[in-house]
């Protein structure tokens, strides 16, 4: 449950971003919307996590997985290209946050 908890918190912060993007400034009103629910909700998922995980642990792994995410999305999305020192450095940051999930004995499994 808890990282189903964790890849909600990580969705809700992408979809946020993605409209954070859409709101121009908080100037239209649904993505603006959108944006402040879904960092709301992230924030919420986040303090649950809290309880039983370590902070430094739950936002390595929120705030990377996010990164990469949000990237793709950029990519895809909104057609915003990626050049080769990019891509290398968010494998960087995907070897991170697996090291982190498979070796820390910090991460609470």
């Amino acid at each position: 449950m808890t990282y189903l908890t964790l890849l909600l918190a990580i969705v809700c912060e992408v979809v946020a971003t993605s409209a954070l993007k859409q709101a121009d400034g908080f100037t239209r009103l649904w993505p603006s919307l959108v944006c402040a629910l879904g960092y709301g909700a992230a924030f919420y998922l986040l303090s649950l996590l809290l309880r039983t995980m370590p902070v430094g642990i739950v936002y390595a792994i929120w705030s990377g997985a996010g990164i990469v995410l949000i990237a793709a999305v950029g990519w895809f999305w909104f057609k915003q290209p990626l050049d080769i020192a990019a891509i290398v450095g968010l494998a960087l940051i995907i070897a991170g946050v697996l090291i982190v999930n498979l070796f820390s004995s910090s991460v609470g499994h």
